[in-house]
């Protein structure tokens, strides 16, 4: 008896000890969202789905989504889900070391400076005016061989943001084809959507280039190169690799549910059914 008795204490320290570990963790993971001003990114994510849901509505409900259609996606674009979907990927994806250097990068005045010039840029390019200049700054710089955006490409290809923005586009996609045909809209069969989405490759491919480096020459237009030259610094490390696989992770994630959730939306808007 005694023995069990150890043993059940043992594994009752040993528990509290997880326990606490990972209190800890997620008690750091609410800072780095903080600072991150992951919050602030969802809200832009949710009034960039309900225009997009606008759009929905008039393409393919003929505008006639009405109260249905906005009760759904009222529910789809639920910022605390979404949210939750981040954090979940933080939690799982950061181990103490990487948090800390998260943390430590993201607190210093560079890392606030960096986030908030982001947002809102990110924010900015909801106008479709902004968005087109954006674009074509990019595509001027790049007809030219401009110097300024040899330290934009390090970025890009350190944090490999262009595959894995088209990989994430694409899969969004089918999920969409998925929720339909799950909703009874749409008679495919799963090879038929992943083929339909990978016809797409080239046009997604083209369109997310344009964006992501019309997004990152506005955002970071007022960035010193310095500070720039520390953020890819950052993200050559372990601990920023192991960031930027988090958040895609989780913002990955997030956009897949929200597309399968429209599109199933879109099917039974289109039956007149209840969810």
């Amino acid at each position: 008896m005694r023995a069990l008795t150890t043993g059940f204490a043992v594994a009752l320290w040993l528990g509290a000890s997880v326990s606490a570990a990972l209190a800890g963790t997620e008690a750091k993971v609410t800072v780095l969202m903080d600072r991150l001003r992951v919050a602030e990114v969802v809200e832009i994510m949710r009034t960039e789905g309900l225009d997009y849901a606008q759009t929905l509505d008039t393409d393919m409900l003929g505008g006639q989504g009405g109260p249905f259609w906005h009760e759904q996606v009222t529910r789809i674009y639920e910022p605390q889900r979404m949210s939750e979907t981040v954090r979940e990927a933080l939690v799982e994806g950061l181990d103490e070391p990487a948090l800390d250097a998260a943390l430590a990068f993201f607190g210093s005045d560079t890392g606030a400076r960096i986030v908030a010039l982001e947002n809102a840029a990110r924010g900015a390019m909801a106008d479709p005016s902004i968005e087109e200049a954006a674009r074509d700054t990019y595509t001027r710089l790049r007809n030219d061989h401009a110097p300024r955006l040899a330290l934009i490409d390090r970025f890009v290809t350190v944090n490999d943001l262009l595959d894995r923005n088209v990989s994430g586009a694409m899969s969004s996609n089918f999920r969409f084809y998925r929720g339909m045909a799950d909703g009874g809209a749409l008679d495919m069969s799963e090879e038929d959507m992943l083929a339909d989405v990978w016809s797409q490759e080239d046009e997604i491919r083209d369109d997310t280039e344009g964006w992501l480096y019309g997004y990152l020459l506005l955002a970071y237009e007022a960035l010193e190169a310095g500070d720039l030259e520390d953020y890819v610094a950052f993200s050559q490390t372990a601990p920023g690799h192991a960031l930027n696989a988090a958040l895609f992770a989780g913002y990955e994630t997030m956009y897949r549910d929200i597309s399968y959730a429209l599109g199933r939306g879109i099917a039974l808007s289109l039956s007149g059914s209840d969810l």
